[in-house]
């Protein structure tokens, strides 16, 4: 059989369960949409928290970056597995003790507004918004490759099924449909990883290959794949692979805003809801470490595996020798080369080819030849460009993995962003009908009023989302998300803690704290992402990085408006001694 063939087996045979399941888990109270009907088993719910965190980003991108970057995408791993650990340990348990089933809904009663609840929304907004973007880029470009479509074709056909399922099933089709995604994501992740291991050092275990020898030419003059990574990396003008960022600021604002912006987003916190009790929550909350583990330990090895075979695929081959992944990818726009030098071989090296996203003039296309570009051309020796997210997908290709591989890949990876897609789109649209339209503008409105005007929102969510998608701020979806967590970390997180461990911060603190930390990180991403091309970051601190600096406004600026305003209401500070101690909660939440 050929590929397309392979890849329409997998993809049916999963979407023929996600539909399956949505069908039969369809949720008929409000109790059911929101929170699962808070029965899930520990177990369950650990398996589809981590699908449900395990989003294009850390699919796709993760790796992408890694190979890209070396050492210095490290920060993604220590930022989301800190910040899980911080969520888990230090929120969830008091979080679920409030009972709760949103963000909003816990800031508008801790702090006793409206007001702050008004602007949770919109900050649970923006966020999710963001981070949806970046799923639907994550959709198209595998859909593009699937069915050899364009990227704005796959955009829509992932959103339409997302809707489908989040939409008709609510939080209750969403759990049970990630259980089974995450089955998908961790086998189309290990085993081409184990595959290319084998081929590369002979080890069994990624793991091990790391620390391997390199014996893809042949065993006798064999040296450690990290010394064959680092060779070539120096070969090429790259800083060696192994070797530490240059701007250890920048690294570790990243990393923070990565870890507190975790903690910090609302699609995770409301996954523990689900559960019976906060015993549950943590044994809940154990299985998901375990189960992100599986996938966050094989990444490096994924990411040197694919830096390796993609330099040595490439690299100073003559372009009517390009392997068929090249030029397939090619015609998908997500790989270019220029041919600088008029000799008519590659060469991959360090800089730039060019100045943003190629701009394909396809016209004067010669049968057979590369696609030309209209970009103005670098004044560096490189002449290929490629887009990180595609590592992932184009891995199993450049290693001559079956073809099997190369669809259980892709059946991967729309199964990481479509989880989390649906995750976020519930927390908008619950958002929106919940807290919006019950707390604030409708309180009279029925169950069944409430659930339509969240299918609503998820409409209008995903058709912006779509929108961005089709035209992404950047073509690197972890970094769109990065920008999530930016925002989450800015907005949500000092609220969340200070609303569970201070008895003096009151609703005015909160809600400044809020608008200024998410304000300041909103601005200083749309700056430098839209109005200017200039690097010159403040302090040396990227868009990605900045939401740390933005966690601290949000403290300091509510803790002197709370100073200098009265102090909450006797009963919110007692509350708020009551869920200090998380033991004995009930049901997750009661309409």
């Amino acid at each position: 059989m050929d590929q397309t063939t392979w890849n329409f087996i997998f993809i049916g045979i999963t979407f023929g369960v996600y539909i399956g399941i949505a069908i039969w888990s369809r949720a008929g109270s409000t109790k059911e949409y929101y929170t699962a009907g808070g029965g899930v088993s520990p177990f369950a719910n650990g398996m589809a928290t981590a699908a449900d965190w395990m989003s294009a980003a850390t699919f796709i991108s993760m790796a992408g970056g890694i190979a890209a970057a070396g050492y210095g995408a490290s920060k993604f791993l220590m930022g989301w597995t800190g910040g899980f650990v911080l969520l888990t340990t230090l929120m969830v348990p008091y979080l679920r003790k409030f009972g709760k089933a949103t963000v909003p809904d816990f800031i508008g009663d801790r702090f006793y507004s409206n007001g702050a609840r008004l602007v949770a929304v919109i900050c649970a907004i923006f966020i999710c918004m963001t981070y949806i973007m970046g799923q639907m880029r994550g959709v198209g470009i595998v859909f593009s490759r699937l069915f050899d479509i364009e990227i704005w074709m796959g955009v829509m056909i992932g959103g339409g099924i997302v809707f489908f399922y989040a939409g008709l099933g609510g939080m209750k089709g969403i759990t049970y449909t990630q259980v089974a995604q995450y089955c998908v994501m961790v086998f189309s992740y290990t085993i081409p990883v184990i595959f290319i291991s084998m081929i590369l050092t002979g080890n069994v275990i990624p793991q091990l290959g790391l620390i391997g020898n390199y014996i893809k030419d042949g065993t006798e003059n064999a040296v450690p794949l990290i010394v064959k990574i680092n060779q070539i990396s120096t070969d090429l003008g790259f800083q060696e692979y192994t070797a530490s960022t240059s701007n250890t600021l920048d690294m570790f604002c990243i990393t923070a805003a990565l870890m507190i912006g975790t903690a910090g987003l609302p699609h995770v916190i409301v996954r523990f809801f689900t559960v019976k009790n906060v015993k549950a929550v943590r044994k809940s909350a154990c299985w998901t470490l375990g189960f992100i583990a599986i996938i966050y330990l094989t990444a490096p090895a994924l990411g040197m595996f694919a830096r390796t075979n993609f330099v040595e695929e490439i690299n100073q081959k003559k372009y009517e020798e390009a392997p068929e992944w090249f030029k397939n990818w090619e015609d998908q726009g997500m790989i270019a080369w220029v041919d600088k030098n008029k000799d008519g071989v590659m060469q991959y090296q360090e800089g730039s080819v060019f100045a943003e996203k190629p701009v394909y003039i396809d016209e004067t296309r010669v049968v057979g030849g590369p696609r030309p570009v209209s970009n103005k051309l670098s004044d560096s020796a490189n002449e290929v460009y490629y887009d990180r997210d595609i590592i992932v997908l184009a891995n199993p290709e450049m290693a001559g993995l079956p073809k099997w591989v190369i669809a259980l890949v892709m059946a991967g990876c729309v199964a990481a962003a479509l989880s989390t897609a649906a995750g976020l789109l519930l927390v908008l649209s619950t958002s929106v009908s919940h807290d919006l339209m019950k707390k604030i503008i409708k309180p009279d409105i029925s169950d069944k009023q409430e659930i339509r005007y969240a299918r609503m929102a998820s409409f209008g969510a995903l058709a912006v989302a779509a929108y961005f998608g089709i035209n992404p701020p950047s073509s690197f979806v972890a970094k769109t998300v990065a920008f999530a967590f930016g925002l989450a970390a800015s907005s949500f997180f000092p609220t969340l803690i200070m609303g569970i461990f201070s008895k003096k911060i009151n609703k005015q603190g909160a809600i400044a704290g809020m608008i200024c930390g998410i304000g300041f990180t909103l601005g200083y991403i749309i700056h430098f992402q839209f109005l200017t091309e200039s690097k010159d970051y403040w302090l040396g601190i990227s868009p990605e990085g900045i939401g740390f600096l933005g966690m601290f406004i949000n403290f300091a600026v509510a803790f002197v408006v709370s100073a200098i305003t009265p102090p909450p209401p006797r009963e919110v500070q007692e509350l708020v001694e009551n869920i200090r101690v998380p033991q004995g909660a009930g049901k997750a939440i009661d309409h």
